[in-house]
């Protein structure tokens, strides 16, 4: 199970993208999560905001350098997601957690990779349409997380140079298929000759 697995985050309910996430990692799968800031949450932001908040005064009262540690960066909290769906402190979890990695954005070389969604967390399949929802870079954004216009800015770029590559594969496309099309026209005198053969 050594291939890699790259799945496009956007649009997926964190819960249930992470549960998934967790149960290939157990059984050996090599898991890399782009876009983790476009990952959606079930209710409002000002609703996640106000669970963060708790969820930042859980500390240790004499050494809070100690722990929990509370990662800001929509990466590090879809990490942290999965790693409590993991038995992470036995051998076996710790080996789970190295065979997994989160970005935000789509950093090289996975831009240049086919990338995989999961059906089964997709919000538009998952989350009634008059549900409110907030992503997690917007949370990231409210809670401490710095780097949501850069990541914004370098996807923009990215997605700028798909598009151009895109049109360059299509006029490529094109020109085999005109290409072959006035080959077979040229070689129709030749089309007996070679059937017999299996290559009309």
């Amino acid at each position: 199970m050594e291939k890699v697995v790259v799945v496009d985050c956007r649009a997926h309910m964190l819960g249930r993208l992470a549960s998934i996430i967790a149960k290939q990692l157990i059984n050996g799968q090599h898991v890399v999560a782009v876009r983790a800031e476009a990952i959606t949450i079930s209710g409002g932001l000002v609703r996640q905001k106000m669970k963060f908040s708790r969820f930042l005064r859980l500390r240790m009262a004499t050494k809070p350098s100690k722990g929990p540690i509370h990662y800001r960066s929509p990466a590090r909290i879809l990490w942290r997601t999965i790693r409590g769906m993991i038995p992470h402190k036995t051998a076996r979890g710790t080996a789970a957690m190295e065979r997994f990695k989160a970005y935000e954005g789509v950093p090289p070389p996975y831009d240049k990779v086919k990338r995989a969604v999961v059906p089964d967390a997709l919000k538009v399949l998952r989350l009634q349409t008059s549900h409110k929802f907030c992503t997690l870079g917007a949370l990231a954004g409210e809670v401490g997380w710095k780097h949501g216009p850069t990541v914004a800015a370098l996807e923009e770029k990215r997605i700028s140079r798909a598009g151009d590559y895109h049109k360059l594969k299509k006029k490529g496309a094109q020109l085999t298929l005109k290409a072959k099309t006035n080959a077979s026209a040229q070689l129709k005198t030749l089309a007996k000759t070679l059937a017999p053969v299996g290559m009309a």
